[in-house]
C-alpha cells in the first residue's frame, strides 16, 4: 500500500495555514484521501457552514450545485454536481449522497446512493485541539471512478480540491463570524 504524506502550505496576507494530506492507492482504481487543516474558527461556525447544504456551492470551489432533497432527523440526502476542467475539457459529475449528522462528535459521514462514481464516501470532522482554542477540520474521501474515468489522471486534481475545500470552509466560517 502506498501512503504518501505531504504538507501543503497556503498563506495570504492575514492568514497562515498548513494542510496535511495523505493519499492511499487501493485496488481497482480506488483512492482514499484525507486532508486536515488547523483553524481558529469556532466549532459552531464550522458546523454551520458544513450543514448549510443548499448553499455549499456558493463557497466550495467547483461545486456547481448542492441541494437537500430529504431529511429525517439527522439523516439527510443531498444531490450535488461538481465540475472541473481537465486538459481543456469540461468534466462534471453528479452524486446523490446519504449523510448522517452527529453534532456531538463533530461528524458528518456520507455514502453514495447513486451517481457518476462507483464509490464516493467519506466524512467531515471537527475536533478541538486539546489545550488550545483551535480546531482541526478533517475531510476524508474514498473515491472510485467509473470505467471511463481515469483515476490516475484526476488523482492530482482530487488532492488539490481537498485542500481548496478545507480552505473554503475555513474562510466561510471565519467570515460568518465577522458578520455577527
Amino acid at each position: 500500500m502506498n501512503k504518501p504524506q505531504e504538507s501543503i502550505v497556503h498563506s495570504n496576507s492575514n492568514d497562515y495555514r498548513t494542510i496535511e494530506q495523505t493519499m492511499e492507492k487501493l485496488s481497482d482504481g480506488t483512492r482514499r484521501l484525507a486532508a486536515q487543516l488547523t483553524t481558529s474558527a469556532s466549532f459552531d461556525s464550522l458546523w454551520n457552514v458544513l450543514t448549510d447544504y443548499d448553499r455549499l456551492n456558493l463557497y466550495i470551489p467547483n461545486l456547481l450545485s448542492s441541494k437537500k432533497i430529504y431529511q429525517k432527523n439527522n439523516n439527510i440526502h443531498l444531490k450535488q454536481v461538481g465540475a472541473q476542467d481537465f486538459l481543456g475539457m469540461k468534466f462534471s459529475a453528479e452524486v446523490t449522497i446519504d449523510l448522517f449528522e452527529d453534532k456531538e462528535l463533530g461528524l458528518l459521514k456520507f455514502n453514495l446512493i447513486k451517481g457518476d462514481f462507483r464509490k464516493f464516501e467519506g466524512s467531515w470532522k471537527i475536533q478541538n485541539i486539546k489545550d488550545t482554542s483551535k480546531n482541526s477540520l478533517i475531510y476524508e474521501l474514498t473515491v472510485q471512478g467509473c470505467q471511463w474515468m481515469p483515476i490516475g489522471m484526476i488523482e492530482r486534481r482530487l488532492k488539490k480540491d481537498l485542500s481548496e475545500n478545507l480552505i473554503a470552509v475555513d474562510r466561510q466560517a471565519k467570515s460568518s463570524l465577522d458578520l455577527v
